[in-house]
Parts: structure tokens; C-alpha cells; sequence
């Protein structure tokens, strides 16, 4: 007797907790926060940085696709800090394939 298992990757239901934001500053430059990942050498400060900057997108990755979905909001940091304009719906398109 033959059994198919699916082998879902480990840890699936682990997340991660981001946020994309900007620089309330003039000019502000646009930075993401990996909540998830803090540790108690830059928790508060990152937490503070997010928190006092103007909100643009947030949500959860899965774990397991993690290092992509990294890339990719790098490379949309880099565009919008081009100049390049995003609303929250065209972020959410890009990043659709990781969101949890």
C-alpha cells in the first residue's frame, strides 16, 4: 500500500511581521521594519523609527519564502526611493506571492 504525503515546508505557519514606511523628513527616504526579527539590541529603536515615520504598507511573509520576498521589497525600497510612485495595492501585487 503506496500513502502520498505532501511535504509542506518546515515551519510554514511561522511568519514574518514587516512594515514599509518613510522618513517623516522632507524628503524622506523609505525603510522597512522585520518585526519578527528584532532582537533586544535594536527593538526599540527600529519599533521607534517605524512608528515616527509615515506608514506605506504592511503585512506578513511566510517563513519559508522569506529571503525572496526580502529581495523583492528591497528592490521596491530602491524604485521608490528613485522617485518611482506606489499605492498600497500596487506593493500588495508585487509582493502577493510571499504574503501569508
Amino acid at each position: 500500500m503506496h500513502i502520498a504525503r505532501t511535504m509542506a515546508p518546515a515551519f510554514e505557519s511561522e511568519k514574518v511581521m514587516f512594515e514599509i514606511y518613510r522618513d517623516p523628513e522632507p524628503n524622506g527616504r523609505y525603510h522597512v521594519v522585520y518585526f519578527t526579527e528584532l532582537d533586544e539590541h535594536n527593538k526599540e529603536k527600529e519599533i521607534n523609527d517605524a512608528m515616527r515615520g509615515d506608514h506605506v504598507f504592511d503585512g506578513f511573509f511566510r517563513n519559508y519564502t522569506k529571503e525572496e520576498a526580502k529581495r523583492t521589497v528591497t528592490s521596491i525600497l530602491e524604485r521608490l526611493n528613485a522617485g518611482e510612485t506606489f499605492a498600497g495595492a500596487d506593493i500588495e501585487r508585487e509582493l502577493k506571492s510571499f504574503l501569508a
